[in-house]
């Protein structure tokens, strides 16, 4: 594997699925590179089927990090709870297969450029914001949207990991989109008894 993003998160799920560690001893291990390694980690799992019962727990873990990223922190914290909690064994081995999926198409969109804008002092905190945002939209009780804002998630993600600017502005730019998507779905949802019959003719 070429990326860091990629190395890191198979070697903390092949941790995982040896001896389980909590989210709080994972940020402890990663540094500062813990918001964004444990941000992947906890959105991965939102692009497959996943059991019941974890969406909560790895979507406020979620939120919490990219908030402290929208504020500028660079130690990250997590309320007890939330760094508690340890992936059960079984389900980090699926997560590592599904892993290497990710990371083929990833590898092909990910470089190392337009680093004025990858290291610029503020797009610290536009990517949080903007993943926390995008948490917002992921915990909503809609079936079958998790996995849009999970990939921006991710792409943003990878994107401040690998320092690429460009696909940082591609990731603002799919959040918009996102927005938009989901915008429409509550005006859809809203104007049902109008549209929906329509819809089915």
């Amino acid at each position: 594997m070429h990326l860091k993003f990629a190395q890191d998160i198979e070697s903390l799920l092949k941790q995982l699925s040896s001896q389980p560690l909590t989210l709080g001893q994972i940020l402890a291990e990663t540094s500062e590179r813990g918001f964004s390694l444990s941000i992947g980690l906890l959105v991965l799992p939102f692009l497959f089927p996943m059991p019941p019962g974890l969406s909560s727990v790895l979507g406020s873990g979620c939120f919490f990090l990219a908030i402290q990223m929208a504020m500028g922190k660079r130690s990250p914290w997590l309320p007890k709870k939330v760094a508690k909690f340890k992936f059960p064994r079984s389900f980090s081995l699926k997560l590592l297969q599904n892993l290497r999926r990710v990371n083929r198409w990833l590898e092909k969109i990910v470089r190392h450029r337009w680093l004025p804008i990858a290291e610029n002092a503020y797009i610290w905190r536009s990517n949080g914001l903007c993943i926390a945002w995008l948490t917002i939209l992921l915990m909503l009780p809609i079936p079958l949207t998790n996995p849009l804002p999970a990939a921006v998630i991710l792409l943003l993600v990878v994107a401040t990991l690998e320092a690429d600017g460009l696909l940082m502005c591609c990731g603002y730019g799919l959040t918009l989109a996102v927005t938009f998507f989901f915008a429409f779905i509550g005006y859809a949802l809203w104007q049902a008894p109008d549209l929906l019959p329509n819809f089915f003719r």
